[in-house]
């Protein structure tokens, strides 16, 4: 084949075919842009499925557990009569009874433990404050009680022990506070390494 002919057949090339043979390859940086993109967003959505179903979770916990709460909150009423009626027994009274009123004494004791095992396995427990200081979220103060010897506002006395259920209070510890005790020592100030104390001579 000549010069000549090669470029004849050049110039008779439709101009789309020679525009194509000179057109790049598309890069492959933007494939790899896209599928990092793409990762990128199945992740986030895999995460956020994630956080749906613990708080879905724990919703249904909290739902449960605090449903339960007015009906909880009725047997607190049995328990206390349980207890009152156990006080109602003196130490010497229980040692002078006859058999059978001391298996009733131990009945009674023994329906008391399982009735507060059950409001504990369902989320309710018992808490009795004694010697704590006195905290108006958990406690409901119903007397002052002098006694010099305790620190001021501690508790000294329960009439009533106190519920929680979850973290939540269900019902406040009826309780007696200490009055007029000394006063809880002041927390030391801090000494800051940067403060100078400036000493004058005398």
């Amino acid at each position: 084949m000549t010069e000549q002919t090669a470029r004849a057949e050049d110039a008779a090339a439709p101009p789309e075919a020679a525009a194509s043979d000179n057109r790049p390859d598309p890069p492959q940086a933007d494939a790899g842009v896209l599928a990092a993109e793409l990762k990128d967003k199945l992740l986030r959505t895999l995460a956020e499925m994630e956080n749906l179903r613990k708080r879905t979770e724990r919703e249904v916990a909290e739902a449960r557990l605090y449903g339960v709460a007015s009906f909880a909150r009725d047997l607190l009423g049995v328990a206390d009569n349980m207890r009152r009626a156990l006080d109602a027994v003196s130490p010497q009274l229980r040692a002078s009874a006859e058999a059978g009123v001391r298996a009733l004494i131990d009945g009674v004791e023994l329906t008391e433990r399982e009735l507060l095992k059950a409001l504990e396995k369902n989320g309710v427990r018992q808490f009795t404050p004694r010697g704590e200081k006195f905290d108006p979220n958990l406690h409901q103060a119903m007397f002052e009680v002098p006694d010099p010897s305790v620190p001021a506002g501690s508790i000294v006395e329960v009439v009533q022990p106190g519920y929680m259920i979850g973290e939540r209070v269900l019902r406040p510890a009826l309780v007696g506070v200490s009055k007029g005790g000394p006063k809880s020592a002041p927390s030391p100030p801090s000494v800051n390494d940067n403060t100078t104390v400036a000493v004058q001579d005398s």
